[in-house]
């Protein structure tokens, strides 16, 4: 279980900073139903964009394993936030968009945090059983929706949860390595940031400045960025009478504290966005907060890229020491 977990999510560039000691394998910009990466016409910047939650493309043997109606299993979507960060691009970036709903497998998790009571038949030795993601039913095999609902109304195969992992969580992650790899192998370092949506019913009792907070900034509480980052971002929302909090109720997950290493010059920022801010959370629908929120992240993505740019220019040591 070790070397298969490794084959996914270690590749040897993570360990070291080395890229060309450790070239990642090219991988297509798509994959029918996994992920989607949208390049620049000409990349800038070392900024890599992504929203591994925002897929709404269900599985037929997840429909028909489900107990839950389609509003129900996609309660649980980051819905629209591909089209959230759509401005990548124009900040010289791409974008990384899976097309797999969460609730199928979840890439911000370990790539097996299984819980142990959904399943049929027992789980390998290495698997992780016991997280507080898993207690909560939020594993990399969702076992609830958002609103607690359960998903299931059998039990799956550990063959079932494999085949998941196989076909959609492994390329996902390799897609993304690629885009890191790349970003390391043009700049010296990469900032990534992982684009997230929150239900308004998970912050609606954190207030900050008598308001429901608009956006969340994770940085695993300072270990997973230069600081200047996160203050970028802050100060940027701020200015736009966003409501803005570090690292809770969200620090970031896997993705976040996986691939955050800026001591080896890779650096990732989580940003979660109140959907209320721009959908009809009941309906899943898009709403007029839309568009002004993709031209606000539109600019702050610039605007990182413009900071990034400019700490690229004095080499990756800085940014490393500015982590350090």
């Amino acid at each position: 279980m070790d070397d298969k977990v490794g084959a996914i999510i270690e590749p040897g560039f993570l360990s070291s900073g080395d890229v060309a000691s450790h070239p990642v394998p090219l991988v297509p910009d798509e994959i029918a139903e996994i992920y989607r990466i949208v390049r620049p016409d000409a990349p800038a910047s070392p900024l890599v964009v992504a929203s591994p939650h925002s897929g709404r493309i269900y599985p037929h043997d997840l429909v028909e394993a489900s107990r839950l109606g389609p509003l129900d299993l996609r309660s649980s979507e980051d819905s629209f936030m591909e089209q959230v960060l759509e401005g990548a691009s124009r900040a010289g970036a791409p974008l990384l968009t899976a097309h797999f709903p969460r609730v199928y497998v979840d890439v911000n998790r370990e790539p097996y945090e299984l819980d142990p009571g959904m399943f049929s038949d027992p789980l390998p030795d290495g698997a992780v059983t016991e997280s507080i993601r898993i207690s909560a039913g939020l594993g990399t095999i969702a076992r609830v929706v958002a609103n607690s609902e359960p998903v299931y109304g059998r039990k799956l195969t550990f063959a079932e949860a494999e085949e998941r992992i196989q076909r959609y969580y492994t390329p996902y992650h390799r897609a993304l390595q690629r885009l890191i790899a790349e970003a390391l192998e043009r700049f010296g370092f990469c900032l990534l940031i992982d684009g997230h949506s929150m239900p308004s019913s998970a912050v609606r009792h954190v207030r900050s400045e008598r308001r429901p907070i608009d956006i969340v900034l994770g940085d695993g509480h300072g270990v997973t960025a230069a600081p200047l980052f996160i203050a970028r971002a802050e100060s940027f929302f701020r200015a736009r009478h966003y409501t803005v909090r570090r690292n809770s109720p969200y620090a970031g997950g896997f993705v976040t504290r996986h691939y955050g290493r800026p001591a080896l010059g890779i650096h990732v920022l989580q940003i979660e966005i109140n959907r209320a801010l721009y959908m009809d959370e009941r309906r899943i629908e898009p709403r007029a907060g839309l568009a002004p929120l993709q031209q606000d992240m539109a600019a702050l993505l610039a605007d990182l890229s413009e900071a990034a740019l400019q700490v690229a220019a004095t080499g990756a040591g800085a940014v490393r020491a500015a982590a350090e």
